[in-house]
């Protein structure tokens, strides 16, 4: 009975030792393959640029990795991510190579590595406003961003090169020549940029943006520039897109039977001051300018755009509903009516203003 349990014993032990080494020969093989997993991709690589979005975290972007052969293994990618302790992963644009490890790519999205500026213009800014976003965010002051452009030489070296640029930006009645054409959108620019560089990559984007309304653009009853000063007004005229087609509409006919636009955004753009900043005076809705619509002597379009207008206020401005309105008005929810007559406008505003619903700045 003793030495079959002796047997027993030894053959238990030798089970276990078998196990204990399997285990340990499958950690260090595991512990072989994760160290390699996490290695370069190709000493000679290519270097990649990647786009880092709001609501990506490092977790999600394996997959991408490893399509762009930037890592050899997802699975040991987020591994590394969970046993590390990384920065805050920030939006914007990187340049990763195929030479770099994991822990190298992880350290290059951290917002101290970034080499690209994350700015986002919104629909309707001026260039006063934009220039003040590109100095915050970069190392451009907002007087030189100005400044460049409004350069002469600029100028025409821009309107040599981009179709939708014209003569019509050098009227010396405009404020800042470039109103209207630097295309609202995010722009990923490189950290040291000149003022001319952020300006030229923002002509380029406006192009590739315009191009597939060039042939609407450039023939049109009106000018390219037009177009753009009447889309600038609409953008800031008009909250809801759903209402701009008709918006539009009326601008065509006010300026086809000869009457005054009649835009308040316009005056706010003559006096420089932003769009609702202060109830505007008398003196000043009736100053005459080359900007002012409220002037009843003023017949037609501004002198130049008063805002940087989206694609919707552009696509708007070319495919204006057909109608008869000469008049608009917008409640304070946001909706606009529409009238043919002065005596059915006011009817509107009377109604609007008794259920409490008239927009103040109307």
């Amino acid at each position: 009975m003793a030495k079959k349990r002796k047997r027993r014993l030894k053959k238990s032990v030798k089970i276990a030792l078998g196990v204990i080494a399997f285990l340990i020969s499958a950690v260090v093989i595991w512990s072989i393959e994760y160290h390699l997993g996490i290695q370069a991709v190709d000493k000679n690589g290519k270097t990649i640029e990647v786009t880092i979005e709001e609501g990506d975290s490092y977790s999600s972007l394996g997959s991408f990795f490893k399509e762009q052969k930037l890592i050899r293994s997802e699975l040991f990618y987020k591994i590394y991510v969970r046993t590390h302790h990384l920065n805050e992963l920030v939006p914007g644009v990187y340049k990763l190579s195929q030479t770099m490890d994991v822990a190298t790519i992880l350290t290059t999205l951290s917002n101290q590595n970034k080499e690209f500026a994350t700015i986002t213009f919104r629909e309707g800014l001026n260039i006063r406003q934009m220039a003040s976003i590109v100095e915050e965010k970069l190392n451009v002051k907002a007087d030189e961003f100005i400044s460049v452009a409004s350069n002469k030489e600029y100028l025409q070296e821009w309107i040599n090169k981009y179709w939708f640029l014209t003569e019509d930006i050098l009227n010396t009645e405009i404020y800042y020549p470039l109103e209207g054409y630097l295309f609202p959108d995010t722009y990923h620019i490189e950290n040291g940029s000149s003022a001319k560089k952020i300006i030229d990559d923002m002509l380029v984007n406006t192009e590739k943006r315009l191009e597939p309304y060039k042939d609407k653009l450039e023939n049109n009853g009106y000018s390219i520039h037009e177009l753009i000063t009447m889309s600038s007004i609409l953008e800031l005229e008009v909250a809801a897109t759903s209402d701009r087609n008709g918006v539009v509409s009326v601008f065509y006919n006010r300026l086809e039977s000869g009457m005054p636009l009649g835009a308040d955004a316009t005056t706010y753009y003559a006096e420089k001051l932003e769009l609702h900043e202060r109830d505007l005076y008398q003196t000043e809705l009736d100053a005459c300018n080359a900007y002012n619509t409220r002037c009843s002597t003023m017949v037609g379009l501004p002198v130049g755009p008063i805002c940087n207008p989206g694609i919707e206020s552009i696509q708007a401005t070319l495919n204006p509903t057909a109608s008869n309105y000469l008049y608009y008005v917008a409640d304070n929810q946001g909706k606009t009516y529409f009238a043919a007559t002065y005596r059915e406008h006011n009817k509107i505003i009377n109604d609007l203003k008794a259920k409490g619903l008239f927009e103040r700045w109307n």
